[in-house]
């Protein structure tokens, strides 16, 4: 009796922990929206530039990307709940940081610091997942694991758009920051009072300098797109770029040399040589190029071209992220038939949503927030049919003892070429903006996306058929 009492307690209390840590990254995912809507407030407000305000969202994803595999490491050595925690609060602190900031250049740097704090907090939760649901329940916390990460997009445009457009305590923009610090101290406390801590990985270590050289490189490449514009574009911007991609390649072979004198490098260089999964990576890395960066461009456009206000500008998403949960239950189903044949489905069903927002835009002079709402459902229905199956497909390859270090290639590619798409394609829409229009600098854009999109088509059947030919 008394085993079968404590059994069910524990099962009770792992569903209040998975809401813990679900709500922390729902906190992360927010703030990766949350700030688009903003951008005309912060940039009168702070005199910021147009370089700047791409850097303001393109850094925080960097910052992530660079740090998320040592952040996993981190909670193998120290324990998940340790680091978990340590990231909270630092995320907590940082977002105060952001509202705090009185230069956009401030805000960049507290933005950066912000995600470096993500990069503890957020692979403490698929961890913690991991450990606690190792049963039948495990499809269930994942599939509401899923429902958030789709909402918390949707849900980041229309609480950035209200807190503006409230003003609540005069603070304006600023709010969209200070939120966070209530809700990461209800974390905090919950956290330390349910979570267990999950047992230590013996002999993990960390690559420390590894990840300083790859986020300089990126850094050296991501950067000049983000401020090129702003400085004319100078021969030692190209300079720069090409040397942040010598940087990167120096990444790789301090990698090799690491793991040649039997050290743990960020990646597993098995990986490297597997054709299959390196195709499904360059996959994911157009996807993800035209992914957030498309919630950039239309941002823009709806708030500096159509001057529709924050709080409508945020409501246009939330049809997209409806239909982008609905074709996230469907594709499961559908990829154990399909295979990755959905994925090209839902690309191809982007495309489409791009093209008749294309000739929405093209034909309708000012378009309103519910038309725009209208089109962009097949937009989100198509990238729903993508998401959720992308990692099982690309990762399907991966030996098992190869795992952890797939998943973290593949989160690091996912925030490393969103923060690309950002930085490309707000550079090409201001540029475009300022020399002809708003309207023209969209559909330049679309253009772009949809290429990407169809790059990430190609690559998908050339994965296909790299995985069916024999090991």
């Amino acid at each position: 009796m008394h085993s079968s009492s404590t059994a069910a307690t524990a099962s009770s209390r792992r569903w209040h922990v998975l809401a813990i840590v679900v709500a922390a990254q729902f906190m992360f995912g927010v703030d990766s929206f949350i700030v688009n809507v903003a951008l005309p407030t912060i940039a009168a407000d702070l005199n910021a530039s147009s370089s700047q305000l791409g850097a303001v969202i393109a850094i925080y994803l960097i910052g992530y990307a660079t740090l998320i595999v040592t952040g996993g490491r981190l909670g193998d050595i120290y324990g998940t709940k340790t680091v978990f925690l340590t990231g909270v609060a630092g995320f907590t602190l940082t977002s105060l940081w952001c509202g705090l900031a009185q230069s956009g250049t401030e805000l960049i740097l507290a933005r950066l610091a912000q995600g470096t704090t993500a990069a503890l907090m957020v692979p403490q939760v698929l961890a913690t997942l991991h450990v606690l649901f190792p049963d039948a329940a495990r499809a269930k916390a994942f599939a509401i694991y899923g429902v958030v990460l789709g909402l918390a997009g949707a849900a980041g445009f229309a609480i950035g758009g209200l807190l503006v457009t409230l003003d609540l305590g005069g603070f304006g923009w600023r709010a969209i920051f200070f939120v966070n610090g209530p809700v990461g101290l209800i974390i905090i406390v919950a956290a330390a009072l349910i979570v267990p801590q999950a047992p230590r990985r013996p002999g993990t270590r960390l690559d420390l300098p590894g990840a300083v050289i790859l986020f300089v490189g990126l850094l050296g490449i991501i950067g000049p797109l983000l401020f090129g514009q702003e400085l004319g574009w100078a021969p030692w911007i190209w300079l720069l770029m090409a040397a942040g991609g010598a940087i990167v390649a120096l990444f790789l072979r301090y990698e090799r040399a690491l793991a040649a004198r039997g050290g743990m490098p960020l990646i597993d260089l098995k990986l490297l040589a597997d054709p299959a999964f390196m195709r499904g990576l360059g996959a994911v890395a157009c996807f993800f190029f035209a992914n957030q960066s498309f919630y950039l461009v239309i941002t823009l456009y709806m708030q500096m071209a159509l001057q529709i206000p924050p709080l409508p500008a945020g409501l246009v998403f939330l049809p997209l992220a409806l239909a982008f949960v609905i074709a996230s239950r469907h594709s499961g189903a559908r990829a154990k038939h399909r295979g990755t044949l959905v994925l090209i489905e839902g690309c191809v069903l982007q495309i489409a949503g791009l093209a008749t927002l294309a000739l929405t835009v093209a034909t309708v002079a000012a378009p309103s927030p519910a038309l725009l709402a209208l089109v962009l459902i097949v937009v989100g229905y198509g990238q729903g049919l993508v998401m959720a199956p992308l990692s099982g497909a690309v990762l399907a390859s991966v030996q098992a003892t190869s795992a952890g270090s797939g998943s973290g290639l593949y989160g690091t590619t996912t925030q490393i070429s969103s923060a690309a798409g950002i930085a490309a394609l707000g550079s090409l829409y201001f540029s475009l903006s300022a020399a002809s229009s708003g309207r023209f600098a969209l559909l330049v854009a679309l253009a772009v996306l949809a290429a990407s999109l169809v790059g990430t088509i190609v690559l998908l059947r050339w994965m296909r058929r790299a995985a069916l030919v024999p090991s």
